[in-house]
């Protein structure tokens, strides 16, 4: 079954070309459940066969997953504030808890998005949150454009080595998605523990 989606994909991304890597990662990056790891890696193939242009299929796979994620944050922005302002009692969520997200995406909100970006389940939807706390854009935009462009250099160099060996690229893309999460745990304690060394110092001043 997954080789057929493989045959599939690169069919479709053969004949649609790059607007077809950006078409599936605009997809990927929202709220469809299309993996990327069945996009990138057969255009990077077909790049290593001299059918792509690696580069480019690299930011066509970034850029549709910044379009991606702007359509989550544009959608969560819209109608989510809103939403949970109306309804929010059902899911336990009080105005005092959005307050408190806003505040907490408005200092942190750089360092959530690059991280989430980079874990598995998370990175379609962090824009939700950031959206609803109306995270400034350019922000979002910058750090959401790096930790997806990360993701995708590592899928297209593995695709690119790898593409004609289904089990191997398998392997090495489990053992690079444990690195993610190791270096993001690391990351993330890192900032926080930067955090409060600053705001120790803020004190002490």
């Amino acid at each position: 079954m997954l080789q057929s989606m493989v045959d599939f994909l690169l069919s479709t991304i053969g004949t649609l070309g790059y607007g077809g890597v950006v078409a599936l990662m605009f997809l990927e990056s929202s709220f469809f459940p299309f993996p990327s790891e069945v996009v990138v890696p057969p255009a990077a193939y077909l790049a290593a066969r001299g059918e792509m242009h690696l580069g480019l299929v690299i930011l066509c796979g970034t850029g549709g997953s910044l379009l991606g994620g702007l359509f989550n944050y544009w959608i969560a922005m819209r109608y989510g504030r809103p939403f949970f302002e109306r309804y929010g009692r059902y899911f336990f969520v009080k105005p005092a808890h959005l307050d408190r997200a806003e505040q907490y995406f408005q200092r942190h909100g750089h360092i959530s998005t690059f991280i989430g970006r980079l874990i598995p389940g998370v990175r379609q939807y962090i824009s939700l949150p950031a959206g609803i706390a109306r995270m400034n854009l350019l922000l979002f935009a910058l750090f959401t454009s790096l930790g997806a462009g990360i993701w995708v250099v590592i899928l297209a160099l593995l695709g690119y080595w790898l593409g004609s060996n289904e089990a191997l690229l398998h392997e090495y893309l489990q053992q690079a998605i444990i690195s993610l999460l190791i270096l993001c745990t690391l990351l993330g304690a890192g900032y926080f523990f930067w955090q409060r060394k600053r705001a120790s110092l803020d004190k002490s001043q």
